[in-house]
């Protein structure tokens, strides 16, 4: 469901930024993979609902960015190139202590209504991924090479992103999908940075769970709750590191 959302078709005005945002944030959130061919310009202008000079417009604005790489010849087309890690404190310390309050409220609007609806129409097959998710973090927490592993850090950072991810897609919302998709790529990785390290995971896992069991058994309203809860926490945290990079 979220690659089927990163597919659809974008909005009908400013058709090309629209689709480089699209394709970015899914690069971004590694929900399109380092390597990856994209389909065809042809197939992929279909499924996107813009005209072929849009979409290699796009592309060659993603190839500027260093995002798409495009290969001529037989076995040619476009691939997917995950850019190198980012200064994410340098990043927080662009954002004013207010507009992060801002973008926590907004997401927890989003998280708190993709959680409620999830649990009111997913199916067990939608359930699936979120558990599979969460037993792979513990997996990677649980690891004897992962204390104090930035490569560690990483992926919790990614698969904390992939939950988020799920559970919108579960809601069958394409439109609050492609929002989750926006956000996680603005801030999800930033909202990890106070819990940085297997204590960080723990202190989440159990949010993370109880936002999967209510999903599960049907209560929306426990959904939501837990879902806003958590990411107001997470918001209450990097705001609080924000104000200490001052020092």
């Amino acid at each position: 469901m979220a690659r089927l959302a990163v597919f659809s078709p974008v909005d009908s005005t400013a058709r090309v930024d629209a689709v480089v945002r699209r394709l970015a944030d899914a690069i971004a959130v590694g929900l399109l993979a380092d390597g990856e061919q994209l389909p065809s310009e042809a197939e992929l202008a279909g499924r996107l609902g813009v005209s072929t000079v849009t979409l290699r417009e796009a592309l060659m604005a993603l190839r500027q960015q260093g995002m798409v790489e495009t290969r001529r010849g037989r076995g040619g087309g476009s691939f997917v190139r995950r850019p190198a890690g980012i200064d994410l404190l340098a990043r927080l310390r662009a954002f004013a202590p207010d507009e992060l309050r801002d973008f926590g409220d907004h997401y927890a609007a989003i998280a708190g209504a993709a959680a409620r609806l999830a649990a009111e129409r997913s199916l067990p097959s939608d359930v699936a991924p979120l558990r599979r998710t969460l037993d792979e973090m513990d997996a990677v927490a649980a690891a004897p090479e992962a204390a104090g592993s930035a490569e560690a850090c990483a992926r919790l950072r990614r698969l904390d992103g992939r939950f988020h991810i799920e559970v919108a897609a579960a809601s069958q919302s394409a439109r609050l999908t492609q929002e989750e998709i926006r956000l996680q790529a603005d801030i999800g990785a930033l909202l990890w940075l106070p819990h940085e390290g297997l204590g960080g995971h723990h202190e989440t896992a159990a949010q993370h769970r109880a936002i999967a069991e209510a999903v599960e058994r049907g209560d929306g309203e426990q959904a939501r709750a837990v879902a806003e809860r958590h990411v107001l926490d997470a918001t209450r945290h990097l705001i609080e590191l924000r104000l200490r990079l001052r020092e």
